[in-house]
């Protein structure tokens, strides 16, 4: 009898949560009761005290971090994936206009999904976004966007995430995000005058955001190049860099895009120049501390544009870029392809080298049980972040991940 009447006179939990939730909007603090409230054995409604934790959190959701959770998912590991930007493929399409990928659409795939379309057309940016919207709605994979990590510590318990949505807890972390993250311009740039246009070419995005003039582009690799090719139509072009290393055979024709192409991304990126070879380990720290090969626009494609060559920049004097050689130019706009830091400070952990390398073997950090990276400059092989490589590193750190939680459990 008395059980009955306290369970009368008791109100149900969603009627406490509803009260709560009026209460804090009639004192101006509406949103402040979390959504995860749940009820105690006593029937009273009381708030998550405790953090989310899940067994795998991957940080990044492009390319890298949805072929490895994919692969996670596979093996049924409880996992989660969290990105920063508003939909998946927002970091593709951010980028300038007329961006294609290097490689046709047969080599742009991640593993269980075909990129849609003629298998030899170069893919546009956009198609490249929606491809991998695509495949994290075709395989489910659980997505947490608007998440920006800000920091990874560990504890007694594990790895401990502080993220823009809370606090989250994990027995283990993939780092799945590429290197270009924070764009690197040289402290003179801000010697030039306000008159002058500059960006990073992270911010270009096509010819309509530059003043009429000249148009000198500040590095050489394969962004400067693509966007000193964008430009030559509509500006005079100057592209004031070291001269890069150029792949000898055409990737873009006919023959290029069904036998070359395959050459140079399938066997030569993908098996030989791994670190697994000779070759792979010679040519390995100049390929990731120094500007990759240019693979379609080389400097002939771009004298036959109209554009012109100067050395690269070492400063600025009295409003004008310095070259190397001395020469003094005079720009309306300046573009600075001069690369990306990893932007890698959110972790505090000690896995790095002196010179602020991840410390990992393969992908797998050794002196931190559990944390691993997919995605890397050659963390692998050359083609390791790349889209057509991304997915075989992926499968196997998937793998190490699920062998030592299976070892774990038999232990």
């Amino acid at each position: 009898m008395t059980t009955q009447i306290q369970n009368r006179l008791a109100p149900s939990t969603g009627t406490i949560v509803e009260a709560g939730t009026a209460f804090m909007r009639l004192a101006g603090l509406d949103g402040a009761l979390p959504s995860s409230a749940s009820a105690s054995a006593s029937g009273v409604a009381t708030a998550r005290t405790t953090p989310e934790r899940l067994d795998v959190i991957v940080i990044g959701g492009g390319q890298a971090g949805l072929a490895v959770g994919h692969y996670l998912k596979e093996h049924d590991a409880n996992v989660l994936i969290l990105d920063a930007n508003e939909r998946v493929g927002d970091a593709w399409r951010k980028r300038w206009d007329s961006l294609r990928l290097f490689s046709p659409a047969w080599g742009s795939s991640l593993d269980g999904l075909r990129f849609p379309g003629p298998p030899n057309a170069l893919p546009t940016k956009d198609q490249m976004a929606d491809y991998l919207e695509s495949y994290a709605a075709h395989f489910e994979l659980p997505i947490r966007n608007r998440t920006r990590v800000e920091s990874l510590t560990r504890n007694a318990r594990g790895f401990v995430l502080k993220t823009s949505g809370g606090i989250l807890e994990a027995n283990k972390v993939i780092i799945a995000m590429a290197s270009y993250q924070q764009p690197r311009m040289p402290d003179f740039a801000r010697e030039l005058g306000p008159d002058v246009v500059q960006m990073h070419s992270k911010d270009y995005k096509n010819p309509g955001q530059l003043q009429p003039g000249r148009v000198v582009i500040v590095g050489g690799g394969n962004s400067g190049a693509e966007i000193a090719r964008d430009l030559c139509a509509t500006h005079e072009v100057v592209l004031a860099a070291r001269k890069v290393p150029e792949v000898p055979v055409p990737t873009t024709n006919w023959i290029g895009t069904r036998l070359f192409a395959r050459i140079l991304l399938r066997l030569v990126f993908h098996y030989l120049l791994t670190i697994r070879t000779p070759m792979g380990r010679k040519a390995r720290p100049k390929l990731m501390h120094g500007a990759t090969p240019l693979i379609r626009t080389k400097r002939p494609d771009l004298a036959r544009a109209g554009a012109r060559f100067a050395e690269r920049v070492t400063g600025v004097h009295d409003g004008r870029l310095l070259t190397r050689d001395g020469q003094a130019l005079e720009a309306q706009n300046v573009i600075w392809c001069t690369g990306f830091d990893a932007s890698q400070s959110f972790i505090k952990l000690p896995i790095f080298d002196d010179q602020g390398e991840p410390m990992h073997e393969a992908g797998v950090v050794t002196n931190e049980p559990g944390l691993y990276f997919v995605g890397l400059p050659f963390m692998y092989s050359m083609s390791s972040s790349m889209i057509h490589g991304v997915s075989r590193d992926a499968k196997r750190i998937a793998g190490v991940v699920m062998a030592r939680a299976s070892a774990q459990l038999r232990a």
